[in-house]
């Protein structure tokens, strides 16, 4: 069992999104909608799906924060990571997933609208700092359709984690890095 700090995750996190942000800003409107070639997203399609994906993240967090607050289990200010879900995040960082459908990007929501779902997820998640803090939710658990139950705290991480990878997917699919060998861009 590994552990960081919950002030470490939300640093972690606030940089991740501030660079995702960057990114998005130093594009044009033209690298936003462009569809590569055999893809199937945008990057445009891209940023509504971390936004939708982070919105959910959130609310488990939430409801998971809000049944340890019922058991008053006192936090100690770190988040427990179970071996398990360090060595699935390693082991999904080298393939292509496919979204689940209910955060796969529709289109309706415009790149600007996106930026400010996940400028609304970030307020919401500051919100629930002192619940992190507060209160330990490692027993309590949802499970995620590939690296299984996780609880508020991994799932916490794993907003910085997926916001990551999707950044290297923009910068390759905008030119500012080379594409992996093997790995369908757009997706």
């Amino acid at each position: 069992m590994n552990s960081r700090s919950i002030d470490e995750v939300y640093e972690n996190n606030e940089a991740v999104g501030a660079r995702l942000e960057a990114l998005i800003d130093s594009l044009d409107q033209e690298q936003l909608d462009h569809l590569p070639n055999g893809g199937k997203w945008t990057i445009a399609n891209i940023v509504e799906h971390v936004a939708m994906v982070e919105n959910r993240m959130f609310r488990i967090c939430s409801k998971l924060l809000r049944k340890a607050e019922v058991d008053n289990k006192p936090a100690s200010g770190m988040i427990s990571i179970s071996d398990d879900f360090v060595g699935k995040t390693v082991e999904i960082a080298q393939i292509k997933l496919e979204a689940p459908e209910i955060v796969r990007p529709t289109g309706d929501r415009s790149v600007e609208e996106s930026i400010e779902l996940l400028k609304e997820n970030r307020m919401h998640l500051q919100e629930l700092k002192p619940s992190f803090e507060k209160f330990d939710s490692t027993d309590y658990r949802f499970p995620h359709p590939f690296l299984g139950d996780l609880s508020a705290g991994e799932w916490l991480i794993l907003i910085g984690g997926h916001k990551a990878r999707h950044i290297k997917q923009i910068e390759r699919m905008a030119g500012l890095k080379k594409a992996r060998p093997g790995y369908e861009e757009g997706v």
